[in-house]
């Protein structure tokens, strides 16, 4: 069953330029690693400190083995790394959502 991992990130709105380019790095490294990017997104207009990030995968099981290939790749801990160095992501939630249509 297809299912897409939905994520909530809380940003510091200063920084945003930096989410851009965390998000732009997931762009090349989640559909390398098994994930199918759905995209990233920052707020245009209105609250400024939420940006979510939507990813598909075939079933809960392939999301587990993409989860364990991300923490192998050096591109990946790269960017983790960056993220956790500059604090641009204050809070971080997934959820999992089931494809109906």
């Amino acid at each position: 069953m297809p299912i897409t991992c939905f994520i909530r990130y809380e940003i510091d709105p200063i920084q945003r330029d930096a989410f851009r380019e965390y998000a732009g790095n997931w762009g090349r490294i989640i559909p390398r690693l098994g994930g199918r990017l759905l995209g990233y997104f920052l707020p245009h207009e209105g609250t400024n400190y939420e940006a979510w990030g939507l990813v598909g995968f075939d079933s809960l099981a392939d999301y587990e083995a993409y989860r364990l290939r991300l923490k192998k790749d050096d591109e990946a801990v790269a960017n983790f790394r960056f993220a956790r160095e500059k604090r641009f992501i204050l809070r971080e939630e997934r959820t999992f959502l089931e494809n109906v249509a």
